[in-house]
Order: structure tokens, then C-alpha cells, then sequence
């Protein structure tokens, strides 16, 4: 096995290590990662845009403070989504033929958050275009594959990032999440991916809210560990934010994951069929799979499940969704200087745009309003009120188990076919009841404890009360320690995979 290929198997941390201790210097890890894109990404479509000059030149400078004093993942090789942050000097499309070219002068805040916690930006993960569908197949670039499968979707719309973690281009990569966009392709993929609480990481400079709060950022992880370390790294309020999360009741999140949650949790499990009335036998599986290895761990798990159902609330969300895909167009446009032209875009996000630009500020707010309270009668589950089915004591949950899809990876294509209308249709049923937790705020995560006869992974969606991150964090360190996930690899051998050896 290669040297490149032993890199793969390895956490950031475990990546970092190597630069601490001196066995490899961080342009050791760098370059590796670069011949791993170069010699994997053409079977799987996961990177947009590189900046390989730029990372190699960095490799080259002054390593920084002593050894002991640096971050968790000091060195570690990282993506970029190409949705969102940016870096200035590096083409920002957003996945989209209209931005084609598009270098904005302005970094963002996380950005420089990323890289103050020592990872180095090779480049840019492909995209849904503007984040739209829960799939990476832009026409712009063309499909992000699953690593595990290359006729099936990678999910999205962070498919690139979790593509590119699956197949160990990269240990972390960056991600973000308005209705489901880092859990859906996590689940897909087979890695670690948690949606923080709302406003716990920065959206500046350029805005201070998307969708009425219906983003947040993070990454998506081969560990648990490296998941925890990022967002101890970039959580907490830039200036002029106009609202942030609370503070960290664990003090940190590493420290979470390292001391486990210390107490018998309260567990609910659900099943129930989500917005297209259906859900595969598998999803179902990796869901009661989850709940009894939660038992096992000693917590008390309850098949229990909110009044509150995503399959109510999806008009109001499509209408935050469709304001909020023309807000960002219209913003693109403002900084590119380019107008937006229907033959510019795929027909669905062509579609969202017109239907935002004709909103009334009324309707907005009642969609607004509406979703607000759907938002306090769901955090109410958690404090023990408005179940539907729960059995036991009213005394609330910790932590609420689901499917994070209605089904495993589908074909690619999935998405493309019928109207834009169908295929929005198509999209909502898939996401199953992900996107609760965009409009409450809450922080939920997709944990890699199942793969089907047929060797797709199948995530497990988790829950936790607002600001409550630690917990889960906790109980996905206990997972990941009784049922370990991070040696599945595509390839060598993986009959999909392109292996050729360096």
C-alpha cells in the first residue's frame, strides 16, 4: 500500500499527529492529498475548483507556534464547499453556469476561522446548484457519484464534501446544511455529519441570517472527534451578527466527546412515514438498529414521536426556501455585475427564483410565522409535551432517533426527471423529516451505523435540544467506539473505485 493510501484510512487528527510528532511536515499531508484528488476525484466528481499553488505555497512557510501549542488538526488537508464561504482570489459558482468564472475579492469569516484552526484549503467541493436539491448532479460541472456506488447519488447538497471524505481524499470537509444539506449526504456517503444549532457558527461578512435562520455551517467527518474539534474552533459570534447560539454548557465539544455523556440519556425512536408516506425497509432498520444499540449502552429509548410533522409544515418551508434562492441570486448578481438569464440555470432553481422575486412581505411573514410556531410546539417534545404515540413519563427526551432519508442512495438522475414542480415534489419525499431541525433551530447529526446487503450505507438521524450539541456529540463518540465506522473505505479492491496505485 502506498503512502498516499495508508493517508487515507486516517482522521485529521490522526493526520495531524503525524505533523506534531515530525514523522511528516504538513506539506508531506498536503501533497498526498493532491495526489490523491488527481489520481481519484476523475471516477467520482466530488472537487470543483483547486488552488493546489496556493495550499503548496503555505506548506512552505514557517510552521507556526511550537508543536504543543497548535490545533487538533493542524496541517490537515480540507475542502471548501463551493456554496457559501469564500476565499478571495478563488472562483466562487455556487454550482451554477451563471457564476461561471465569478472570483470574489472578499474572504468570509469562517473561512478565516477554518484556517486559523490549521486546515488548508485545497480547493472547492462540488454543489447542488445554490444548494437546491438533495443531490450533487449540477449541469454546471456535472454529478458528484457515491464513492460506494458510482451509478448512485453521492446526496447533497454537500455531496462533494462527503464524497470526497467517503473515499478519504480529504479527512474533513466543509459543509452546510438549510434542510438537511450536511445530514443527507452524510448519511449517503458513510461518514460523520452534525448540523449545529442555529447561529452557533458565523454566516459574515456578507449576510447575518439565510432563510430566517434556516442555515448553518460545519463540516462533514471521517470521526466524530474531528467534527467536534472544527466547531470548537469556529462557534461563537463575529461582530455585528444579529443573534447567536448559547454558550457550550461542556465547555468544549472535544471535551464532550472525551468524556461521554456521563448520565443514562432519554432516548425517543420513530419510524413514522414521512412526506411521500413511505420509508424503505432499510431506513427502518438502521433506525431500530440505532434505538437497541442505545439500550445496550445503557440509555432508556422510547418509540415515541413529536405531534409536530414535517409533511404539515413543507409550503411554509418552501416559501423561506424559494426567498431564500432568490435573495442569494439577486446578491450574486449585485456582486458579479451580471444579470441573471433564464438559459443560465437549471429549470427548478430558474423556477424558486421567479416564484421569490413574485413573494409578498405578508406571505413571507405568515410562512414565517407559521414555522415559528411548529418550532415551539417540537422543542416542546423534548421537554415532555405534544407526543403523539410516546409511552412512560411525560419527562422529555435527550436526544429524538429517525431516518435521515426516506430511502439509501437513489440512482443518479433521480432528481431531473418530470417538471421542476415534480422534481421539488421528489426531493421533499426523500428528505424524509430532515429539515425539522432547520426550522427549529435545533442541532442534529447523521451517524454511519448502518450498510444495506448491497453495501450503501444508511445514516441514523439524531436530534438534540437547542444548543444542546454536546450530547449528541457524546452519544456519537459511544456509538462510533461500540460500532466503529471509520475503516469502511472504498477500495482498494472495492469493485467501483478506481485504485490505480501511485
Amino acid at each position: 500500500m502506498s503512502f498516499s493510501e495508508r493517508l487515507r484510512e486516517l482522521d485529521g487528527h490522526a493526520q495531524a499527529e503525524l505533523v506534531r510528532t515530525g514523522e511528516l511536515s504538513r506539506g508531506d499531508l498536503l501533497r498526498a492529498a493532491i495526489e490523491r484528488i488527481e489520481r481519484l476525484d476523475g471516477s467520482l466528481g466530488s472537487v470543483a475548483v483547486t488552488s493546489f499553488d496556493r495550499v503548496l505555497a503555505q506548506a512552505d512557510e514557517p510552521d507556526g507556534p511550537h508543536p504543543e501549542e497548535r490545533g487538533p488538526l493542524h496541517g490537515v488537508p480540507f475542502l471548501l464547499k463551493d456554496l457559501g464561504p469564500t476565499v478571495a482570489g478563488m472562483e466562487a459558482t455556487m454550482g451554477s453556469r451563471f457564476l461561471k468564472g465569478f472570483v470574489p475579492a472578499q474572504g468570509s469569516e469562517l473561512t478565516d476561522r477554518f484556517e486559523a484552526a490549521g486546515l488548508r484549503v485545497l480547493g472547492k467541493a462540488r454543489t447542488a446548484e445554490f444548494g437546491v436539491l438533495p443531490t450533487t448532479e449540477n449541469t454546471a460541472q456535472g454529478a458528484t457519484v457515491n464513492p460506494w456506488d458510482h451509478a448512485r447519488s453521492a446526496g447533497g447538497s454537500s455531496g462533494g464534501s462527503a464524497a470526497a471524505v467517503a473515499a478519504g481524499l480529504v479527512p474533513v470537509a466543509h459543509a452546510n446544511d438549510a434542510g438537511g444539506s450536511i445530514r443527507i449526504p452524510a448519511s449517503n456517503c458513510g461518514v460523520f455529519g452534525l448540523k449545529p444549532t442555529r447561529a452557533r457558527t458565523p454566516l459574515g461578512p456578507a449576510v447575518g441570517d439565510l432563510m430566517n435562520g434556516l442555515a448553518a455551517e460545519h463540516v462533514v467527518s471521517r470521526s466524530v472527534r474531528d467534527s467536534a474539534a472544527v466547531l470548537d474552533a469556529i462557534s461563537g459570534p463575529a461582530p455585528g451578527d444579529p443573534y447567536w447560539a448559547p454558550p457550550v454548557a461542556a465547555g468544549t465539544f472535544a471535551r464532550a466527546v472525551a468524556e461521554g455523556p456521563g448520565r443514562r440519556l432519554r432516548i425517543a425512536f420513530s419510524t413514522r412515514a414521512g412526506s411521500g408516506g413511505r420509508l424503505d425497509p432499510a431506513c427502518a432498520t438502521a433506525v431500530r438498529e440505532a434505538a437497541a444499540l442505545c439500550a445496550e449502552l445503557g440509555h432508556e429509548v422510547v418509540e415515541a414521536e413529536p405531534a409536530v410533522a414535517f409533511t404539515d409544515l413543507v409550503e411554509p418551508f418552501l416559501v423561506l426556501w424559494a426567498a431564500g434562492v432568490s435573495s442569494a441570486i439577486s446578491s450574486f448578481a449585485l456582486l458579479s455585475g451580471r444579470t441573471p438569464e433564464p438559459g443560465q440555470f437549471e429549470e427548478l432553481t430558474w423556477e424558486l427564483y421567479e416564484q421569490g422575486r413574485t413573494l409578498s412581505a405578508a406571505g413571507y411573514l405568515l410562512a414565517v410565522s407559521t414555522l415559528q410556531r411548529a418550532a415551539r410546539g417540537l422543542a416542546g417534545f423534548y421537554e415532555g409535551e405534544g407526543e403523539r404515540q410516546g409511552r412512560g413519563s411525560r419527562r422529555g427526551y435527550d436526544v429524538l432517533l429517525g431516518p435521515v432519508t426516506s430511502e439509501p442512495a437513489p440512482p443518479l438522475g433521480t432528481f431531473s426527471v418530470g417538471t421542476p414542480r415534480q422534481q421539488l415534489t421528489r426531493a421533499v419525499e426523500f428528505c424524509h423529516e430532515t429539515p425539522l431541525a432547520n426550522l427549529t433551530g435545533q442541532p442534529a447529526m447523521s451517524v454511519p451505523l448502518h450498510w444495506t446487503e448491497a453495501g450503501l450505507p444508511v445514516g441514523v438521524h439524531a436530534t438534540g435540544r437547542f444548543g444542546d450539541e454536546a450530547t449528541l456529540f457524546a452519544l456519537a463518540a459511544q456509538l462510533e467506539q461500540a460500532r466503529p465506522w471509520a475503516h469502511r473505505l472504498p477500495g482498494p479492491g472495492h469493485p467501483r473505485m478506481e485504485t490505480r496505485s501511485c
